[in-house]
């Protein structure tokens, strides 16, 4: 795990009240973080995402991992690192968004 990942999972995910799994394989993927009750997958991007060729793997590949009825969030590591209380709220009212419906 990147210091971002393991950051979002030792002071949020891992501990939230609802269960989140990290590093979970799904199809030929291995998502940074998977909530199975909400159907909801977290990924943090690094520099590298941002080049023209990862933007367009990583689209593909939240195609892909929709067709199993999951959603994708993205956050960048400067938003973790920047405004981690902001990207916790965000996930947490996304979790909680899904599980109401």
């Amino acid at each position: 795990m990147t210091e971002q990942e393991r950051k979002l999972w030792y002071l949020f995910l891992k501990d939230c009240p609802v269960r989140f799994l990290r590093q979970k394989v799904i199809g030929q993927f291995i998502v940074d973080f998977y909530c199975a009750s909400a159907k909801l997958v977290v990924e943090l991007d690094g520099s590298q995402h941002f080049e023209e060729d990862a933007i367009t793997y990583d689209n593909k590949r939240s195609v892909a991992l929709e067709k199993f009825g999951l959603d994708v969030i993205r956050f960048s590591n400067f938003e973790v690192d920047r405004y981690f209380e902001a990207v916790c709220e965000k996930i947490y009212a996304e979790v909680m968004q899904r599980l109401a419906k």
